[in-house]
């Protein structure tokens, strides 16, 4: 495998490539502007057609939002390697606008700032990259090998059906899953995530009575002080040895302080690395249940829930392959968990699984620049595309020729 080959091929490609992060950035794709989606999800197909890949638009599920993007190139069958990343992000474009917050360019910083930058259209940018270098450097390997490009239209609100519908595409079974979400870069080495946390999502509900706080206050059951009796057991399910958290990011209730609150609400989340971990702390929130001991009613009911994709032996064996293409172009690749979610929750079930091979960049969901520097929006490195391109095409080319 010659390296210096496909250094050179990334290099020759780059301006493209940062030519078409420019023209995707310029679309606003914020998840609850379809059209925006759908603009992104086409300039896409159409970036990858001289690739050979056929494009199909499939309805996302969820009510107000674009189409998924399913891109294919079948070279000989088989099961197919799947790519993934996602047309959404989380900025609509009234805040663009407030923030000034579009394409930036700025080569004395080294960045590129802007929306979606590095959170994900970078990461469809470094696919495109990375396919178009093979396609040079080992055109047997490109041809042969069946790809599915898989682009979510709601990665942002983390529902299923994308998992479900790349699956149905994959006919349940792939080579291998490798998610282009942002990767990280430090003192260790180029991060690849090989876990991330689960989550759930809950709702508490008390229901009291209200009364007059002065004259019948011995009548009200208060909603607020059941609720709080119950908060800090639940804050106290969180867990570092277990790699558990719960964050109450919600509370809610009653309306004048003369009145005895009848109803409450609060809403947390909890995450966990371990299914077992997480369903341990699920049970605990469904106990919640019945009646607290100033009488109010409680009702606990899950709102959400996101398995774990705990990793394990197949993760790990497949990013020793990214281990070894960086020690091939005198790098480090360290495999990391992470505690956010992504497609790679719902979609590791298919083939060992890798995430954060994007390009490197932070700040993602942040549009603010402050004056002072305390603030700064999200942002790309664009000197991140040629080296992370050149890793991951050494390592898909060990994967496509292993026996």
């Amino acid at each position: 495998m010659n390296v210096s080959l496909l250094q050179s091929a990334a290099e020759r490609h780059l301006p493209s490539a940062l030519d078409l992060l420019r023209r995707l950035v310029a679309i606003n794709s914020f998840t609850a502007n379809p059209a925006g989606v759908d603009e992104v999800a086409r300039l896409t197909a159409a970036a990858f057609a001289p690739l050979g890949f056929d494009a199909e638009l499939a309805p996302c599920a969820t009510t107000g939002t674009g189409h998924h993007l399913f891109l294919t190139h079948r070279g000989q069958g088989g099961e197919p390697i799947v790519l993934v990343t996602h047309s959404d992000t989380v900025f609509p474009p009234e805040e663009e606008q407030q923030n000034d917050f579009k394409w930036d360019e700025r080569p004395e910083e080294g960045r590129i700032y802007g929306p979606g930058t590095v959170d994900n259209k970078g990461g469809t940018v470094l696919i495109w990259l990375i396919l178009q270098s093979l396609r040079d450097v080992a055109p047997d390997v490109f041809e042969r090998t069946h790809w599915l490009v898989a682009a979510n239209a709601a990665e942002e609100i983390i529902g299923d059906d994308f998992g479900r519908a790349t699956a149905e595409r994959c006919q349940g079974q792939a080579r291998a899953v490798l998610v282009y979400e942002g990767g990280p870069v430090d003192e260790r080495g180029w991060h690849i995530v090989t876990s991330r946390k689960g989550r759930s999502a809950w709702r508490l509900s008390a229901e009291g009575k209200a009364a007059h706080a002065g004259s019948k206050h011995h009548e009200g059951i208060n909603a607020i002080d059941a609720l709080a009796r119950v908060l800090p057991d639940i804050a106290a399910l969180t867990n570092a040895d277990a790699e558990r958290t719960v964050n109450i990011g919600l509370v809610q209730g009653g309306t004048v302080v003369n009145r005895v609150p009848h109803e409450a609400m609060a809403e947390w989340e909890c995450r966990a690395t371990d299914p077992e971990v997480l369903q341990q702390a699920d049970d605990f929130f469904a106990a919640l249940s019945g009646t607290a001991a100033n009488g109010a009613k409680l009702t606990a009911e899950r709102i959400g829930h996101t398995a774990a994709w705990p990793g394990g032996i197949e993760s790990e064996s497949l990013f020793r392959l990214w281990h070894e293409a960086a020690v091939m172009m005198n790098l480090t690749a360290v495999s990391v968990p992470r505690g956010g979610l992504s497609d790679a929750n719902h979609l590791w079930h298919l083939a060992p699984t890798l995430d954060g091979l994007g390009p490197y960049g932070a700040n993602a969901h942040c549009s603010e620049r402050t004056a002072d520097g305390s603030k700064l929006p999200e942002y790309v490195e664009p000197a991140s595309f040629v080296p992370k391109a050149v890793m991951n095409a050494l390592a898909l080319m060990k994967l496509v020729t292993a026996p």
